[in-house]
Order: structure tokens, then sequence, then C-alpha cells
């Protein structure tokens, strides 16, 4: 019984390519990814493969120092205290800029794997 659920585990594994990220991004950076997006997509093997594949996918498209900008952006925007400070991410150009980028990253990176 053990070895069928290894061989269906291993398969689902092997239903992606293996595809590994720059090594600029922090396996930090990498793990709180796959873990946002399978809060999001379930806590399944399948989805943690699928997550893993998207954190791969957008690392390849994305350098790291662009990824904690335009997240540093959106953390920004959600923030309610310090109005002044948080109304430059929420309408600079430059702000939105680097967001477009990080969610095109993204959608073709889900696009590839999901």
């Amino acid at each position: 019984m053990r070895s069928l659920a290894f061989s269906l585990l291993l398969a689902g594994g092997l239903a992606l390519p293996a595809f590994a990220a720059p090594a600029d991004y922090p396996t930090a950076a990498l793990a709180d990814y796959v873990l946002g997006c399978m809060a999001a997509r379930g806590q399944t093997p399948d989805a943690l493969q699928r997550c893993a594949c998207s954190i791969d996918r957008l690392a390849a498209r994305l350098p790291y120092d662009d990824y904690v900008k335009a997240e540093t952006v959106l953390r920004m925007r959600r923030e309610t205290t310090g109005r002044d400070q948080v109304t430059m991410f929420r309408t600079s150009p430059w702000a939105q800029e680097m967001v477009d980028k990080l969610r095109r990253a993204q959608l073709e990176a889900d696009l590839e794997c999901f």
C-alpha cells in the first residue's frame, strides 16, 4: 500500500517539468510565495507542485530586486497609517510600473503552471 501511495505522489510530482529558480531568490522568499499560493489554491500536493512551478517561472522572469520592490509597493498600498508616504505608493507611475511588471510575470507563470 505504501509503495502505491509513493508511486502516485511521485507520478503527480512528475506531471510538471522540473524548473529551477535562479539562485538570487532566497529560500525564505520562495517558501513564502509557495505558502501564500497554497493558502489561496489549496493545501494539496498538486497545489504544492503548481505553486512551486509558479515561483520558479516568476523568478526566471523577474530579478529578485524587482520582486522585492514590487512587493514593497503592494505592502505600502495596504498600509493605513502615514497617509502622505503611502499616497506616493498608490499614485506614482513608477510604483504602478513595478507592480505591473510583477503582475505580468505572475500571470505568465500561472499560465504555464496552472
